[in-house]
């Protein structure tokens, strides 16, 4: 297993993580990857790429541990990449477009102009035939992926900073500061909040009903989308 990150000194580590070893701290590689600080990372089963303030996604292959290339469609810090499996990846920035790229070729299949601010965030259905995004003009955008046009906007009272579908697709989950709000698919409605005492910066689902979120604290906290309710908490780090 590799894991990845990417920093403000504008280089991507990956370590390798083996489960019948000791962890330590040393790369197993290191990219200079941009010319500004990193702002986006995704990865799939080959391909590490990375979003950057220079305005690029470069794109590095962790098989031969070589940089691949990079892509230039974009006019402003990339802010969210996400791959859906190995023949495409989404990309949304701060000059409001969402571009949908082959993996493959590496090349454009089409760039949509997704948000009158920027686009802050994105997911994509496990089906990969919608996305969602949100974006500073205070709106969630749904997207019709296989015709690669918008099918639904909802206006929201805040900038949402980022989305997110559960695995199975039957809800989805928005962050606006220290709020996360759990929607069902099939009501497009609010069925519930969770509210943390500090920002949240990111979460992840670890199950269909079950969200991991950290934010501007050393805690993890696990909670339950169903009950809204803190399951069980860790200290991660000394500070956020």
């Amino acid at each position: 297993m590799e894991l990845v990150a990417g920093c403000y000194e504008q280089v991507l580590f990956g370590f390798a993580a083996r489960p019948a070893e000791s962890w330590t701290v040393v790369p197993d590689f290191t990219h200079h990857a941009h010319s500004a600080s990193l702002s986006a990372v995704a990865v799939n089963n080959r391909y590490v790429v990375t979003g950057s303030r220079d305005e690029t996604i470069q794109i590095y292959d962790m098989k031969k541990k070589i940089e691949h290339g990079a892509l230039l469609q974009h006019n402003g810090t990339i802010t969210c990449l996400e791959f859906y499996g190995t023949a495409h990846l989404l990309s949304g920035a701060e000059d409001g477009l969402i571009c949908i790229w082959n993996t493959k070729r590496w090349e454009c299949l089409k760039s949509i102009k997704a948000h009158k601010g920027h686009v802050t965030s994105l997911s994509i259905h496990p089906s990969g035939k919608l996305a969602l995004s949100v974006g500073t003009d205070k709106t969630l955008r749904t997207w019709n992926l296989v015709e690669g046009r918008s099918a639904f906007i909802k206006n929201l009272k805040q900038n949402a900073h980022i989305i997110k579908w559960s695995p199975d697709g039957e809800r989805y989950v928005t962050v606006i500061t220290n709020k996360v709000d759990i929607y069902k698919l099939d009501t497009a409605s609010i069925t519930g909040t969770i509210t943390t005492e500090k920002r949240v910066s990111s979460l992840r689902f670890i199950t269909d009903s079950i969200l991991a979120i950290a934010g501007d604290d050393e805690i993890i906290r696990f909670y339950s989308c169903d009950s809204q309710k803190c399951l069980c908490e860790f200290k991660a780090h000394e500070n956020r």
